[in-house]
C-alpha cells in the first residue's frame, strides 16, 4: 500500500505542476479490501492533493446499480469523485449539467416572488450523489476492460469544468473513456495507456468520437425503472 501511494504522489505532483490555475482534478478512487477490510483510498489521497495546496470542492458519490454481492458486509455499490482546484478562480459551468427539477411546477409562498415559480427553468444543481451505471454486461460502453468507467461520469465533470477548446488528461486512459466524454463535446485530449491492447480500443473510440459517431449512456439519461421489467414479478410459490 505504501509503495501504491507513493507511485501515486509522484505522479499526482506532476499534474499539479502542470495544472493551470483555472483548471481542475478529478481523481475516482474505490475502497480497497483486504481480509474482508475496508480501506477507503479517497482519505489518503485527499492527505496527498492538501499538502499540494489543492482545495477540494466536491466528494461525488458515484453510486451505480450492479455489482457482486457480500455474505458479511453490505454489498458495495459506490466509488468517490474528488475535485480538486489550484486556486478559487475556477472554471464551473452549472448551467451545462443541470437536470430536471424534482418539482418544476412549484411557486414561492410569500415575499416579492410569491405566485413565481421557485426553480431555475433549466432545471437544478446534479448534487454530490450521482446515479449513473457501470459497464457491466451488455451496457452499450462494454469492451474487454475489466474496471471500465462510464463515459456519462466523466462527460458531467468535463461539461461542468471545461470550457470548449480546454484540455483533458488523463493519465490512466484506459479505453478512452474520457477522451471519448472530451471529444464528444470539443474538448482537447491528451491520455496514457500502458496496454496495447487497451489502447488499440481507445484509438478506435477516440475515432468514432471525432466523426460523432461514439455510443455511449448520456449522464443525463433517466435511470432504468427496475420495476417494469418481468423480472421484478414476485415468483408464486405453489
Amino acid at each position: 500500500m505504501n509503495e501504491y501511494f507513493l507511485d501515486q504522489r509522484r505522479i499526482i505532483e506532476q499534474l499539479v505542476l502542470r495544472l493551470k490555475p483555472s483548471g481542475s482534478v478529478c481523481w475516482q478512487v474505490g475502497n480497497f479490501v483486504d481480509d474482508g477490510e475496508i480501506f477507503p483510498l479517497d482519505v489518503e489521497f485527499h492527505k496527498i492533493f492538501r499538502k499540494l495546496g489543492l482545495r477540494l470542492r466536491n466528494r461525488i458519490i458515484w453510486r451505480y446499480g450492479h455489482g457482486l454481492h457480500s455474505r458479511r458486509r453490505f454489498s458495495h455499490r459506490y466509488e468517490v469523485v474528488l475535485w480538486y482546484t489550484k486556486s478559487d478562480e475556477y472554471i464551473f459551468n452549472l448551467d451545462a449539467v443541470r437536470i430536471p427539477s424534482k418539482y418544476p411546477a412549484k411557486k414561492h409562498y410569500k415575499g416579492n416572488k410569491k405566485g413565481k415559480y421557485s426553480g431555475h427553468p433549466w432545471g437544478k444543481n446534479p448534487e454530490d450523489v450521482w446515479e449513473i451505471p457501470n459497464v457491466k454486461g451488455n451496457h452499450i460502453e462494454k469492451t474487454s476492460h475489466p474496471c471500465q468507467f462510464p463515459v456519462g461520469l466523466v462527460e458531467r465533470l468535463i461539461l461542468a469544468l471545461t470550457d470548449k477548446g480546454d484540455v483533458v488528461f488523463d493519465p490512466f486512459a484506459g479505453v478512452g473513456s474520457a477522451g471519448v466524454a472530451a471529444l464528444h463535446h470539443k474538448r482537447r485530449f491528451i491520455g496514457c495507456e500502458r496496454s496495447a491492447a487497451f489502447s488499440k480500443i481507445a484509438a478506435r473510440r477516440l475515432k468514432d468520437a471525432i466523426r460523432g459517431e461514439a455510443r455511449f449512456r448520456p449522464h443525463d439519461r433517466e435511470i432504468y425503472d427496475h420495476m417494469t421489467s418481468k423480472l421484478s414479478i414476485p415468483p408464486v410459490v405453489r
